[in-house]
């Protein structure tokens, strides 16, 4: 179970859900990841006092898979520690052109971009989802609402700075990728490839076959899976690649998730470790992990894996705190929801008001889905969460920043890209498992399937429009009962039948 409030205790827990991961490619790779056991149950109860907040943590080891341990045929750890091969003298990869693709959002550099970018964001049939019998509409749904939208998102990018900071965050990210690499005799390209803006992701294929790359590892810069952000871009990956000659017989290999990796998870304790000491009493903050929301279907009725990697992320990051003998509550909340369809929860905004009607007083926010400052971060966390804390009765607010371009986070991507090149191009299409640690392109579509085989329609994660007493509820419901009238004056037209008729509003069409 995720997060949950409850009248006077406060529940933060992780799931007991499973999701099935195969054995490892072979026992030297070194970069494998085990089935997840049934979930840790890791219980923090908050309640309110007169002298402040009492903790009760209570700790139940679940058994855990023993088949797929058995499959293994390695120890029970979750965490994926760093093995790539020490620093030598010789290049790694001898008469090899090497890249790296890193996959990102992308965002507006300016308040000019702010509706084409909506736009794009929109008519990503993973985003938004229609029936066949309707997807020739998803671009002229994805200008309307783009349009819609608009006013309200240029207010949030003019307030960080007239726009997105998340291009030159990325790039700085891929440089010092690079570097590191280098440093480790890799001697690689990084190119960077944005789903949504510039450079896109077909802008970062080009320059990747001018540059003569042989060998490719696709790294999304998402540390979670989720079919609507690196299930997208691995998507749209996938489809240039089967279309494009040379870069089907280009060796590529993808890192879909990198969660549970130990470089990732110790960056995280540093940077949560560093602001809890900002605080008078650290001991007495309340650590809250806030994750960027999809909408409940995702999960529920797609198969999507992202609640139950982020659950196990937050525990992993938990553990190496309480190794650190850091041992503060927390819980995990889920944010940026828009639309009436149900997201994940709790909700961030919800959980703020319930800490702080629950005697709170000292809240980390811990953006633990995002690894670059963009609005989320900046905007909606900086300045709405912490307006609604503040004025909910927390009086310590701090925010853990994204870790950008954080050394030992930057190492870890570097050591991953390492550990995957032996791989690279080595996998068989067929047969693919869930949650393999390193997918060939070609199989894509049937690593999405194993989270999402039906590609069920799914309801649009925006607002397009509402029923109610609401300035755009008025002009669609105006709308809508316009054509209902309409309708029904073609139907007594053309069929001379109808109430009218019987009312002999029409007697002229008997």
């Amino acid at each position: 179970m995720s997060s949950r409030i409850q009248s006077s205790t406060w529940y933060s827990a992780s799931s007991s859900s499973t999701f099935p991961r195969p054995p490892c490619l072979t026992s030297a790779s070194r970069y494998c990841r085990l089935s997840i056991s049934q979930r840790v149950s890791r219980i923090s109860l908050l309640s309110s006092c007169s002298y402040g907040l009492s903790k009760t943590q209570l700790s139940v080891s679940t058994q855990r898979n023993e088949q797929n341990l058995l499959s293994v045929g390695v120890g029970a750890e979750a965490l994926v520690t760093s093995n790539a091969p020490g620093v030598s003298n010789e290049p790694l990869v001898a008469e090899e052109k090497i890249g790296v693709l890193l996959l990102n959002l992308g965002g507006p550099e300016n308040l000019e971009d702010v509706q084409p970018f909506l736009f794009n964001l929109f008519a990503d049939p993973d985003i938004i989802r229609l029936p066949r019998l309707f997807q020739f509409l998803q671009k002229p749904l994805a200008q309307f609402i783009s349009v819609l939208r608009a006013p309200k998102s240029k207010e949030g990018y003019a307030s960080i700075g007239g726009g997105s900071p998340l291009r030159g965050i990325t790039d700085a990210q891929a440089e010092e990728l690079r570097k590191s690499l280098w440093a480790k005799n890799v001697p690689a390209k990084v190119y960077v490839g944005m789903r949504y803006w510039h450079p896109f992701t077909e802008e970062a294929i080009e320059q990747i076959k001018k540059d003569g790359i042989t060998k490719l590892v696709v790294l999304p810069l998402y540390p979670q899976f989720s079919i609507s952000t690196s299930g997208s871009s691995l998507r749209l990956l996938e489809s240039i690649f089967r279309d494009d000659e040379y870069l089907v017989n280009m060796q590529h290999t993808v890192i879909p998730s990198w969660y549970q990796r130990e470089g990732y998870i110790k960056a995280m304790a540093n940077l949560i470790e560093k602001e809890l000491q900002k605080f008078d009493h650290p001991e007495n903050v309340v650590i809250f992990f806030s994750a960027h929301g999809v909408p409940l279907a995702y999960v529920e009725e797609a198969g999507d894996p992202y609640k139950a990697e982020m659950e196990e992320c937050v525990d992993l990051i938990i553990e190496e705190l309480e190794k650190r003998k850091i041992t503060n509550v927390y819980s995990l909340a889920y944010q940026s929801r828009v639309g009436p369809v149900e997201w994940l929860k709790p909700y961030t905004d919800e959980t703020i008001i319930d800490l702080g009607q629950k005697g709170v007083k000292s809240l980390l926010a811990v953006p633990i889905s995002f690894v670059s400052e963009h609005i989320e971060t900046l905007e909606e966390i900086d300045v709405e969460y912490k307006e609604l804390a503040l004025e909910s009765g927390i009086e310590n607010w701090g925010r853990v920043p994204a870790l950008g371009c954080e050394p030992m986070f930057i190492s870890d991507l570097a050591d991953a890209v390492i550990e995957s090149l032996p791989y690279v191009g080595a996998m068989a299409v067929s047969n693919l498992e869930a949650r393999q640690s390193l997918v060939p392109l070609g199989s894509v579509e049937e690593l999405l399937a194993t989270y999402d085989s039906q590609r069920r329609e799914l309801p649009p994660p925006v607002t397009v429009w509402e029923w109610g007493w609401t300035k755009s509820a008025e002009t669609w419901n105006g709308r809508a009962a316009m054509l209902a009238v309409l309708m029904l004056l073609l139907l007594e037209v053309t069929t001379g039948e109808g109430f009218l008729h019987q009312w002999g509003i029409l007697p002229l069409f008997r």
